[in-house]
């Protein structure tokens, strides 16, 4: 009943009603002196709010505005896409690439195993985490917020792993050690440091100045927000976690300007060609033709067990109240992210949030729903 009320709402009032509105949301819940979120509305190439709520951390309470700069986390997964269909469409790299020949050296499990799989989350390969807990449990040295796991060392677990979750195309499973490899694939076929393959293709050409991929120790990030968990007594410092360093799944960092920047690239069709486009927004159908769904089995990465899932390269395509939409949203310690794009009728919504207590999801569709009913 709330969204209907809503787009009723959105259906009569002007802009400067469902500003306000908008507004009215999002400072019901950040109060004064709190960890945050940053929040844009785009309709038709234009940006219709942007605001900053909250402080960027505890220490300096700096307040938060269009170019503090969040983890992303799983909103990087677009990124990361967005790479390798570059890469793809210069011949550097071929969707039914098999992963043992884009990565010579990964063990057997890996060669049916393509490109086109990654993208997609239906590639099967064993989860890195799981892999983390077995390898501790087997002495190995503890991970932590002090010894991340990086990259490289995710290859290694997987590359010890003899077998995958499922046959490859067979099933769907969201997929962070899919993105981590996709980012590793991006930088033996570019030649580059996963991070510079970013800036180089996708950063600097859109004008993401603020943007780019972190890796402690040895880059700053400017406006940085720093993550927060909400605790009965307060807010505490949760910034980092023993998978912070790992890239291809979640290491960019990112503000609402920027965003607006990448955006309009979309939208406008500046980065995609139209067949790019067409393959990015595709729904991918499992190997028998038949249309994917979640797995059954409870899990911090599985949303809505059980039920059918659209995704093309880097983004979730389940439509909304009927509307087309493409969206993707993060979650890690001490920060939450979404961005939720209606692509027909020219409406986007980020949010970005250094605090590990808010609904993005719910959110994004409210205010979504202010905007839609024309």
């Amino acid at each position: 009943m709330l969204a209907e009320a809503l787009l009723l709402v959105a259906a009569v009032a002007p802009a400067d009603s469902r500003r306000a509105a908008t507004a009215a949301e999002l400072r019901a819940l950040v109060k004064s002196g709190e960890p945050g979120l940053a929040a844009l509305v785009r309709r038709d190439g234009r940006t219709v709010f942007e605001q900053g709520y909250g402080v960027r951390d505890l220490r300096t309470r700096a307040p938060i505005d269009g170019r503090t700069c969040f983890r992303l986390a799983s909103v990087t997964k677009q990124l990361t896409a967005a790479a390798i269909v570059k890469l793809v469409s210069e011949g550097r790299l071929r969707y039914d690439e098999p992963l043992t020949e884009a990565l010579p050296g990964f063990p057997a499990h890996g060669r049916d195993v393509t490109i086109r799989h990654l993208l997609t989350h239906t590639g099967g390969l064993p989860d890195y985490e799981r892999l983390m807990d077995e390898a501790e449990a087997r002495g190995a040295p503890a991970w932590s917020p002090e010894r991340q796991i990086r990259d490289d060392e995710v290859l290694g677990l997987l590359g010890r792993a003899t077998e995958g979750r499922f046959a490859p195309g067979s099933r769907w499973a969201y997929s962070n050690s899919g993105y981590v490899v996709l980012g590793l694939i991006a930088a033996r076929a570019d030649g580059r440091p996963f991070a510079e393959v970013l800036r180089r293709r996708i950063f600097a050409p859109l004008g993401m100045t603020r943007t780019l991929a972190y890796e402690r120790g040895r880059i700053q990030v400017a406006g940085r927000a720093y993550g927060h968990t909400k605790e009965a007594n307060g807010f505490r410092e949760a910034d980092q976690s023993s998978t912070s360093a790992t890239l291809g799944d979640g290491g960019v960092y990112s503000c609402l300007e920027d965003l607006a920047k990448w955006d309009e690239a979309l939208r406008t069709g500046v980065f995609f060609s139209e067949a790019e486009a067409r393959l990015v927004l595709t729904p991918v159908r499992l190997a028998d033709g038949s249309e994917p769904e979640w797995p059954r089995e409870p899990g911090d990465d599985n949303l809505f067990p059980g039920r059918p899932v659209a995704y093309g390269f880097g983004w979730f395509l389940d439509p909304w109240q009927g509307r087309s939409r493409a969206w993707h949203h993060g979650e890690t310690r001490g920060f939450r992210s979404i961005v939720d794009r209606f692509t027909q009728e020219g409406i986007s919504v980020v949010i970005l949030a250094n605090r590990d207590d808010l609904d993005l999801l719910a959110l994004a569709l409210k205010l979504a729903a202010l905007q839609l009913g024309r």
